[in-house]
């Protein structure tokens, strides 16, 4: 039995055990397993390899992208650069950490981009947001965070709320916080949703539900907006083939 799964907490709103386990129902991999394990405290991450001696591989979520890595042994050049990890393969038993949530970002987004997408908010400095960061470095799209306190290239909900014309300078809105998730899902980001009109791009991160608030109050004003869901199923994709090529 070959072991993989997925690390944070809570857990309650993660599609990834239905999503792996779908896939490990087929007779090709049927000898594969999926569990989800809910970890209060990082403190208890190397625990999970002791007891599962047949665990290969994880997926990081919320709140733990950015502190599982000082637990690795290895990392590829994007976590090494971005210092954000959501996926972990076990190889001849060290801890190698990759970031998939580039690719499944840029790739989700991509479509949808005009010519006069150039600038863009990224609400939220979790490790979600430096995945998103790293997306526009790559597409060539400047960026601010948003956040509660300000700080180098980051600004705040408030100076946002009190200067709402900058959001005519910034046309993709991109929430990288768990705001909105089911099952506190009518919170939103503090943002001027007045000011979106036709050519903002809005995206959330989170894909449960499949319309948040803050999708539905861009939407209102005419906005593109889009869900994470495929962003989701890209990465979890790019995970599977990083565990099964071990």
């Amino acid at each position: 039995m070959t072991w993989v799964g997925l690390i944070g907490y809570p857990l309650t709103h993660s599609f990834s055990k239905q999503y792996f386990t779908s896939i490990f129902s087929t007779p090709e991999f049927n000898d594969w397993y999926f569990e989800n394990f809910e970890l209060l405290n990082i403190e208890n991450f190397k625990e999970l390899f002791c007891k599962h001696p047949n665990l290969i591989g994880l997926a990081i979520t919320i709140p733990y992208k950015k502190k599982v890595v000082p637990f690795l042994d290895d990392m590829d050049i994007t976590v090494r650069k971005i210092h954000s990890c959501n996926c972990i393969l076990k190889k001849n038993n060290k801890l190698i950490g990759f970031n998939t949530d580039i690719l499944g970002f840029k790739y989700s987004i991509s479509p949808l981009l005009k010519p006069h997408h150039k600038s863009a908010l990224i609400l939220g400095t979790g490790g979600a947001s430096a995945a998103v960061a790293e997306a526009f470095l790559q597409l060539q799209i400047n960026f601010k965070f948003v956040s509660r306190q300000a700080g180098a290239e980051v600004i705040t909900y408030e100076y946002l709320l009190e200067n709402k014309e900058i959001l005519n300078d910034f046309q993709i809105i991109v929430n990288t916080t768990p705001l909105g998730t089911f099952p506190k899902e009518f919170e939103f980001p503090p943002i001027p949703y007045l000011m979106l009109n036709e050519s903002h791009l809005v995206y959330d991160l989170v894909y449960n539900p499949p319309l948040t608030t803050f999708l539905k109050k861009a939407q209102q004003q005419k906005a593109k907006i889009k869900n994470g869901y495929d962003m989701l199923k890209i990465q979890a994709d790019e995970n599977f083939k990083i565990w099964y090529k071990r």
